[in-house]
């Protein structure tokens, strides 16, 4: 039987509510919990790439973030326990001490959930703990100043480490504060501005703003500093400033049923996502000239909370939850995810650190900030299409899709399938995306993405690094009249030695054109490809979303003739220059509009032009997120070179090549059949323009 009682069947509408869902998630833990109760490890185990201390250490750290909420207010002795926990943790003479630390340590992650149980809880913890164990908590939190840490989100650990240092265990303020303030200073470098920061200095080793920068991690332990360090009155009022510009688009990330956009790495954190409503409810930063009332974060809080009630496959038979996001999936986990790091999902039930009196229990919910508006299908561009610049987004909350478009984002660190995670053109609330499995195109999972083969598709290339990011916008005409929309362009280089570079831009185009965005690929320097030895060929794979693969009752869609019957509501079209799938999650579609360009100029005469053929992808088994089986509509372009390198026109200068792909997406949750046939028929143009400087400029029709 899946699912967890007390959390897939709760309504999330109040505080018992909340606190049901907290106990209900702890408590299978009791199983796995050591003799001295200070680790917890979960079987079958599998392993991290720190040790295997720390991870048993994630398990009795991580549950804290919503029982330290709980101490203070219970005398159930399985509470207490977890003070015991401690006690036995951070004595160098109990054979469960959690162990010294060393530079880069993943000990340091989790002395910040210790940290915050004990800036929440003071007294209830030091009432409990012995004179001895209150010196052995403060020597073992200590080791956090006198090791490397990355230049990372980790530094707002030591921070927080501090501050319970110098308020709870009264360590040497001036010490404490020397050692937060060149913590600080390294933070004041991550900021981006808009309320954003990013993971790290944004720069040439990386380019991350995700839920680290949110409700992970650096917003998060921002609104827990304002709400524990009220004696730093400037950095505060600094903290409170951001956290009200980041929560005023932030909202954006969450469709109006509570799914968030999976985006970067560690989504097995899964709710934490929301964990930045309830820290910001917790600090009190709500303002009257803000969007955001705290009736509205509760209500992106409270719906967030209620869609993941209903994935009941995110836990096992035994009550623990799995690595995964909607089920079980290691492939898109990371090199640190244990079986115990998924409870950092519980920083979300921070907001339990509220009195039980606060009018955050029994204000209104209030409903998403697009749906409080007007109704969906009467609102304007500017509401629905919103650029967010810092992490180089374009939000689509549109009635029919829930999405966004990405352009900018890169690490150079090795993380697991970190294209995947960070290069794709499109993520979305609906069709999550995908990992790779393995080499083949089919194991690759190139959704929303571009993939290239030199080789005849033995090896494919993805989308990664972009550069020359820049968002500008253009003007579109049509039935729904004129208008600007944003637009997000980049550069890819799919080879470093190779001067072969794509520049794509994107469009978004639902406020004209339902479930429709663009991509215009400008291709430069193909005919360099051809000087590659072992290459005789150039393919170039344009994707469409993810989406499920079965039908209702558990087979795979059918094909079917025609993608015009409205009455169909599952099955699958291939034509020459398209593809459309419809399943239960919807609709995944796919266009090649490049033979309808209409080109202005005269410069764009004789430049080449690649084939394109409609190909439906049959995605390897759990490469979605969201979906265990998965088709991928897509277009595949392709170009043999002839014998006698360099013979073909292809190879001949000006090598410029033009590609549009019309992408199309929609949701079940708000479209009937019907209206995603009519989406479907109703295609944008585009006209191009090739200047003599071969650079183009594009306008929709």
């Amino acid at each position: 039987m899946s699912g967890l009682a007390g959390f897939t069947d709760n309504p999330f509408r109040d505080r018992s509510d909340l606190l049901r869902a907290a106990i209900a998630i702890v408590k299978p833990l009791d199983q796995y919990r050591s003799k001295f109760k200070a680790r917890v490890k979960i079987y079958p185990s599998t392993a991290a790439g720190f040790d295997d201390v720390a991870s048993q250490l994630e398990g009795f750290a991580r549950p804290l973030w919503a029982i330290s909420a709980l101490i203070d207010k219970d005398t159930d002795p399985s509470l207490h326990s977890w003070i015991q926990g401690i006690e036995a943790g951070v004595d160098p003479g109990n054979t469960e001490y959690w162990g010294d630390l060393g530079s880069f340590d993943q000990r340091m992650v989790e002395m910040e959930s210790i940290a915050f149980a004990l800036l929440m809880a003071p007294h209830a913890i030091l009432s409990l703990l012995s004179a001895k164990s209150k010196r052995n908590l403060g020597q073992w939190l200590q080791q956090i100043n006198r090791f490397n840490m990355p230049q990372s989100n980790w530094r707002w650990f030591r921070v927080l480490v501090n501050l319970a240092l110098a308020k709870v265990l009264d360590a040497d303020k001036e010490k404490a504060r020397q050692a937060m303030d060149a913590d600080f200073e390294v933070l004041d470098q991550f900021y981006l501005g808009e309320g954003w920061s990013s993971d790290g200095v944004w720069g040439d080793d990386r380019k991350q703003a995700d839920y680290y920068s949110g409700s992970f991690a650096i917003q998060f332990a921002q609104l827990l500093y304002i709400r524990c360090a009220e004696d730093d009155q400037e950095r505060v009022a600094k903290y409170v400033q951001q956290a009200l510009e980041f929560a005023s688009e932030y909202w954006r990330y969450f469709d109006i049923n509570g799914a968030a956009i999976p985006f970067g790495r560690s989504m097995t954190y899964r709710f934490a996502c929301g964990a930045f409503w309830a820290a910001f409810a917790l600090a009190d930063v709500e303002s009257p000239n803000s969007p955001i009332s705290l009736g509205t974060a509760k209500g992106l809080l409270f719906r967030h909370l209620r869609w993941w009630a209903k994935q009941p496959e995110i836990f096992n038979p035994d009550g623990t939850m799995n690595i995964g996001f909607t089920y079980p999936n290691m492939y898109m986990s990371e090199d640190y995810t244990s079986r115990q790091s998924v409870y950092w999902c519980l920083k979300s039930f921070v907001i339990l650190g509220l009195q039980a009196d606060h009018p955050f229990w029994t204000i209104e919910e209030e409903p998403h900030p697009i749906s409080a508006t007007k109704p969906l299908k009467a609102l304007l561009s500017s509401t629905l299409l919103k650029v967010i610049a810092p992490p180089h987004h374009i939000l689509c909350n549109t009635p029919e899709h829930h999405y966004l478009l990405s352009s900018g984002q890169m690490t150079t660190k090795k993380f697991k399938a970190r294209e995947a995670k960070y290069g794709k053109f499109a993520y979305s609330s609906a069709f999550g995306y995908s990992v790779p499995t393995g080499l083949e195109l089919h194991q690759v999972a190139p959704d929303s993405t571009l993939a290239m083969s030199l080789d005849g598709g033995e090896t494919w290339k993805v989308r990664w690094q972009p550069v020359d990011v820049r968002i500008e916008t253009l003007h579109v005409e049509s039935l729904r009249g004129s208008d600007d929309l944003p637009v997000i362009a980049s550069t890819w280089r799919p080879l470093k030695n190779l001067s072969l570079s794509i520049r794509t831009t994107l469009v978004p185009l639902s406020s004209h054109y339902q479930g429709w965005h663009l991509r215009v690929h400008h291709i430069k320097d193909l005919g360099t490809a051809d000087s590659v030895p072992w290459s005789d060929s150039v393919e170039l794979v344009d994707s469409s979303f993810a989406i499920r693969a079965l039908t209702d009752e558990g087979h795979h869609i059918p094909s079917i003739s025609s993608a015009d019957d409205s009455k169909i509501t599952e099955g699958y079209t291939v034509e020459a220059s398209s593809v459309l799938i419809r399943s239960g999650s919807g609709a995944s579609g796919i266009v090649d509009l490049t033979p309808l360009i209409k080109w202005k100029g005269a410069a764009h005469e004789g430049v080449p032009t690649l084939g394109g053929q409609g190909h439906l992808i049959a995605a390897d088994p759990n490469t979605n997120l969201i979906t265990q089986r998965t088709f991928i509509s897509s277009i595949r372009y392709s170009h043999k070179f002839v014998a006698g390198k360099g013979s073909t026109l292809i190879s001949k200068a000006p090598p410029s090549i033009i590609l549009a792909t019309g992408v199309f997406g929609v949701s079940n949750a708000t479209t009937c059949p019907a209206e995603i046939t009519a989406f479907w028929k109703k295609r944008p143009g585009l006209e191009v323009d090739m200047t003599s400087s071969n650079d183009i400029r594009i306008k929709i029709l």
